[in-house]
């Protein structure tokens, strides 16, 4: 199973995502890749957000070696599933499929909620996290 987090920047909430399920995963003994991309390519080769690193880091995950990279279409074709965090993010996606198929791997990772971007608000961060951490465990329960 391979399983694409998708954000605007890749620095705040995919990567969140892509460590949490990438835990979670992991401790339920899944063979599953995991990973995470921005629509946007002003952070590709940083790091996530210093906020994301530390509330990851306080909840026992490690998202300090990933680094950001921009969605590109062969994402349709490496990966099983793709979540997203906003409807933005969701148009943004969906104009780059290809056809139906690529049309139907696509999700907010909350199924009709988004995730709010917390960049702009330190304060955001651990809500942030509550919001990913629930649709991680949703996905695993659907899909393990």
């Amino acid at each position: 199973m391979k399983i694409l987090m998708v954000c605007l920047g890749n620095i705040c909430r995919s990567p969140l995502a892509h460590g949490v399920l990438e835990h979670m995963a992991n401790e339920q003994g899944l063979d599953w890749e995991v990973d995470s991309a921005g629509t946007g390519n002003w952070h590709v080769g940083e790091g996530p957000d210093r906020r994301s690193v530390r509330t990851a880091r306080e909840h026992g995950v490690d998202i300090s070696k990933q680094v950001c990279r921009q969605f590109k279409v062969s994402d349709f074709d490496d990966f099983d599933h793709i979540f997203v965090m906003d409807k933005n993010n969701l148009n943004d996606v969906l104009a780059q499929a290809r056809n139906k198929a690529d049309e139907q791997k696509v999700k907010l990772l909350l199924s009709d909620k988004i995730v709010p971007d917390p960049y702009y608000d330190d304060k955001q961060f651990e809500p942030v996290y509550t919001m990913i951490e629930a649709g991680c465990r949703s996905i695993i329960k659907q899909l393990a």
